[in-house]
């Protein structure tokens, strides 16, 4: 039996008015309406959008429907959003990167999405706003065409039982099968890994599944295989060499190396903070002096 979550908790205090109110002695803008009541009305809509830090002239434009939404649609929102553990400051920020959910039907488009996180992906209840947080995107999605298949592919792929999806993993569930996970493990399987070792790479690593292809995959390894001389079986003990950037730390940690003659494993070089690479390099070149003198 699927658990409906009841919206019970009472409306959230009026927000406090911004710092750089609209003035009385001003003339209105011109997205505010010119009747006295429900002008009143929308200017109330737009501050409380304001005391969630949501950007009122940006959910004008991306929804326009919003216009004409009342005030108390607004607090049930986020009432609702509220009982499933979000902050206000975390409200605010998935309300303005997604406006279209200020008009969204709670019952028919986002609790289905709620039940299927907690009732199919298993997310538990505590996780749901880590979840929300990581990626607001997954209450902009469909079930039925995006979340459901894409999980039965990760599924079948192996992230289940110690492996199944989490609260850390549930991006992955906003992503297309065809036209992003299946282009990046054709990708790795090309480069002479089987599917099992394909399989195992990515749940090891699943941000392997995130990189582009052309902008982070292929420069990595590049630059892994022409300038490092590199073992492809490397990656498969160190799968995590693909999150690290490329200018910022692969390329500047081995040539730190290389110019004292010096060589380390992928998990070696780059896990540590730079910090521990610099001490370490140090510590190295000290053993290095002792033996040569």
């Amino acid at each position: 039996m699927l658990i409906r979550l009841q919206l019970q908790l009472p409306l959230p205090p009026p927000p406090s008015i911004p710092s750089t109110p609209l003035k009385p002695s001003q003339p209105p803008p011109s997205y505010l309406p010119t009747t006295s009541d429900s002008g009143r009305l929308f200017r109330q809509k737009l501050l409380h959008l304001q005391g969630l830090n949501v950007n009122p002239h940006k959910v004008l434009h991306v929804n326009p429907e919003f216009r004409s939404t009342p005030l108390s649609s607004l607090l049930s929102l986020e009432s609702f959003f509220l009982t499933l553990g979000l902050s206000r400051p975390a409200i605010g920020r998935v309300l303005d990167m997604h406006p279209k959910l200020l008009t969204a039907d709670i019952d028919a488009e986002i609790q289905p999405i709620i039940d299927f996180l907690l009732h199919e992906v298993r997310i538990p209840f505590p996780d749901i706003p880590k979840s929300i947080n990581r990626c607001p995107r997954l209450l902009v999605t469909d079930v039925t065409h995006q979340l459901r298949p894409t999980f039965e592919f990760l599924c079948e792929l192996g992230f289940v039982g110690n492996h199944r999806i989490s609260c850390q993993t549930t991006l992955l569930l906003v992503s297309s099968v065809e036209l992003t996970l299946k282009p990046k493990i054709e990708y790795l399987k090309s480069l002479g890994f089987s599917d099992k070792e394909v399989e195992i790479m990515v749940i090891r690593s699943p941000g392997l599944l995130t990189f582009s292809v052309d902008n982070n995959l292929v420069p990595k390894v590049e630059f892994f295989m022409e300038e490092m001389k590199g073992d492809l079986e490397e990656f498969k003990r160190f799968p995590q060499y693909f999150s690290f950037s490329l200018e910022k730390k692969i390329k500047p940690r081995y040539r730190a190396l290389v110019k004292h003659g010096f060589k380390l494993p992928l998990s070696k070089m780059l896990i540590v903070s730079d910090g521990e690479f610099n001490d370490r390099l140090m510590e190295m070149r000290l053993q290095l002096a002792e033996r040569t003198t």
